[in-house]
């Protein structure tokens, strides 16, 4: 199990630098893909992922990744608004077919993974993206590395004892630490090309370090909803790891995370 873990997690991270450096069609594409099957193994966790309520989702999600290839955002906010009201109509007129959480569960999976996933690729779009977009994934794994280690060494107080009983505040602390010094000694490396920022290595460090509390917040969201749901992985696409979600739980928090804290920082 270690084996097949470690193989599938240095071809993901291997993988991962090709596309996201790549950036363009290559990594838009990508990320609508995984949107999508990340969405559908959520529905399925719900039960509704070959419903009708479902295909609203996936249109939702596909229509979203749409506008945004074609720079149309301005209508995001319609498409939402639209599906669910489109949500709520199928709700009306089938009732008493659909349950009202089912109905919830369906609009929440489309904000939850189409679209808080697709900014891995707005990150990317933005001025100076090629190299702020890596924030995204040190933020990410970064403050799960360092957590683990500082709740191994210092770990004293639960953070979480009923949801995940082995994660400690000491480690969630070090993690958010630990983030924002990979941010900052990254932005010391490649700051000089960030024409956006008067201060590279702060602006890097603070986004990291408000991301890693975040993305805490991401993981431990997803093992509630597989608590809630009594099972251990949202499926078997990557060997050793699981699902889509399993692998991206934190970075679908990470990305929006990083995107919105940048722009604020700028």
């Amino acid at each position: 199990m270690f084996t097949t873990r470690l193989i599938s997690g240095i071809i993901l991270v291997l993988l991962s630098i090709v596309i996201v450096g790549q950036g363009g069609a290559l990594l838009f594409g990508v990320t609508a893909l995984i949107s999508v099957i990340g969405l559908f193994e959520l529905y399925r966790v719900l039960g509704i992922e070959k419903r009708s309520l479902a295909v609203i989702g996936y249109a939702t999600a596909c229509s979203y990744y749409g506008i945004l290839w074609f720079e149309g955002q301005r209508y995001m906010t319609l498409l939402i608004i639209a599906s669910l009201m489109v949500m709520m109509a199928l709700y009306v007129f089938t009732f008493p077919k659909y349950k009202t959480e089912e109905i919830t569960g369906a609009f929440f999976g489309v904000c939850y993974v189409p679209v808080m996933l697709s900014f891995l690729y707005q990150t990317r779009g933005m001025s100076d993206g090629a190299y702020l977009v890596w924030l995204i994934l040190i933020s990410s794994w970064g403050c799960d590395t360092c957590a683990y280690c500082s709740g191994m060494l210092l770990g004293r107080h639960k953070l979480a004892p009923v949801l995940s009983p082995k994660k400690s505040i000491e480690g969630a602390v070090g993690g958010a630490l630990g983030a924002a010094l990979l941010g900052f000694v990254y932005a010391a490396f490649f700051g000089a090309r960030m024409s956006e920022f008067q201060n590279p290595q702060a602006s890097c460090a603070i986004a990291c370090a408000i991301a890693a509390v975040i993305s805490q917040i991401g993981d431990l969201a997803a093992s509630a909803i597989k608590r809630n749901h009594g099972i251990k992985d949202y499926g078997k696409l990557i060997p050793g790891h699981g699902g889509i979600l399993d692998r991206f739980d934190s970075m679908i928090f990470t990305a929006p995370a990083i995107y919105f804290a940048l722009t604020f920082l700028k």
